[in-house]
């Protein structure tokens, strides 16, 4: 009887412990419903400042996995435009306040995908024009991560404390959804955050595989409008006239020597000039020539020598070709659409990575290179840097078409905002989840 009696009582014992929750339990529990959300938010993107449907598939989720939600969070500098922004509170005791970030937004992109849940949407964009809609940089992927992410920390509340704030922000491809959050009190409304931690799935990864980036990984972006102008004529008596097109090109030229001849090497610029229209006919010289720039740095001094050298050689250029000063270039630097650098927490990174190496294996955790492109999760920790913050990147590439594609001469692959770029959504999701969550638990455990 004793025997038996010793039988039973380890049996007990030993249900919790077998029974018990892991994230990668849990990712493999919840990926067939995170799929289906998944294909459904890729069929139905929504543009920038226009994500109501996929705002509310996510707080209706936030809610499921015990979140107090609050929803249509924010406010635009545009006026008339509502802000489609959701921040999810769950609380267990007291502890560390982290923030995991999602994006909502989609692109105006015509899908070629091919897969059959593709995007059929059409829609007007804010200029009025007939757009094809495609979540073509996979905010879908980050919004199923997100809502898997939520329902795990739900069931393991046994293993952190703390408060865990889920911030749902729009308009991220335009830029201004996560300046329009904290315009509306994300850190007065809401505990301010001891960490904020974010995902970008990668077009380059393999499944299965997540790419970390110590320091500066995304680049502050500006956008600059250029203003040349002249004085126009007939084609066949330049001599006559001040050619814009002449001074632009110049300009072009020119600008390329501040990365080569004005910059310390070690430190990155991009300088493209994305648009340049002058002139209407063939033998006329034009008036002016306007361009639009996109202009990429890293740190700030570099950022404001950068800016300043590009309106010195324009106006320098048009002095020297004899253009009257009331006639100067004018160079405008657009204000509200800057995007400072993102900066992955050095002592944050580190400390996550090692959680990521426990939870899908040293070798699937990999070094990844910071990149020229830009992402506003920068806004987050604030100008100083005073709010450590981490973004990782989910591998969304089926790992055969990642050896392919580093063969000799083989085409590259599909690249974020591509119209045939199509993770493999099953492995990026459960990544993404196992890799959040395992972060989450590290920073708020017990």
């Amino acid at each position: 009887m004793k025997i038996r009696f010793l039988v039973f009582a380890l049996a007990l014992v030993s249900v919790p412990l077998f029974g018990q929750q892991t994230p990668q339990s849990i990712a493999d529990a919840e990926l067939p419903s995170l799929l289906t959300i998944y294909k459904d938010l890729h069929s139905h993107p929504e543009l920038s400042t226009h994500e109501e449907r996929s705002a509310a598939i996510v707080a209706k989720e936030l809610k499921a996995a015990g979140c107090d939600v609050t929803e249509r969070v924010g406010k635009y500098d545009k006026p008339g435009l509502t802000c489609f922004g959701v921040i999810g509170v769950m609380k267990n005791g007291d502890g560390p306040t982290v923030a995991i970030r999602t994006d909502l937004d989609a692109l105006p992109v015509h899908e070629e995908t091919g897969v059959p849940y593709a995007s059929t949407v059409t829609t007007k964009n804010d200029a009025g024009q007939e757009v094809s809609v495609m979540h073509a940089c996979g905010h879908d992927i980050h919004m199923s991560t997100f809502i898997g992410t939520a329902r795990a920390l739900g069931k393991l509340k046994d293993k952190w404390h703390g408060t865990i704030i889920f911030i749902g922000q729009p308009a991220e491809e335009t830029v201004g959804g996560a300046r329009a959050l904290l315009k509306d009190g994300l850190y007065t409304r809401w505990p301010k955050p001891n960490y904020v931690l974010g995902l970008h799935d990668d077009a380059e990864i393999a499944t299965g595989q997540i790419g970390v980036t110590e320091g500066y990984c995304y680049a502050n972006v500006d956008s600059v409008d250029v203003t040349v102008r002249g004085v126009g004529g007939h084609g066949a008596y330049p001599h006559k006239t001040k050619d814009p097109v002449v001074l632009s090109a110049e300009m072009i030229t020119a600008w390329q020597t501040i990365a080569s001849r004005e910059n310390n090497p070690i430190d990155p610029i991009v300088i493209t000039v994305g648009s340049i229209h002058g002139g209407t006919k063939h033998n006329i010289i034009s008036d002016e020539v306007k361009m639009q720039l996109t202009v990429r740095t890293y740190k700030q001094e570099v950022r404001d020598r950068v800016l300043i050298a590009i309106e010195r050689i324009a106006k320098g250029i048009a002095t020297t070709a004899g253009v009257s000063p009331d006639r100067a270039p004018i160079v405008q630097v657009e204000k509200d659409q800057y995007t400072p650098a993102t900066y992955n927490n050095p002592e944050l990174t580190k400390r996550v990575s090692a959680a990521l190496k426990t939870s899908i294996g040293a070798n699937n955790v990999i070094a990844k290179d910071p990149t020229m492109g830009g992402e506003d999760f920068s806004e987050y920790s604030l100008p100083d840097h005073s709010i450590p913050a981490f973004m990782f990147n989910v591998g969304a590439v089926d790992p055969a078409k990642v050896v392919e594609s580093k063969k000799p001469g083989a085409p590259p692959l599909p690249s974020l905002h591509s119209s045939k770029f199509a993770p493999v959504p099953e492995p990026t999701i459960r990544t993404g989840l196992i890799g959040m969550t395992s972060a989450v638990l590290d920073l708020m455990k017990k």
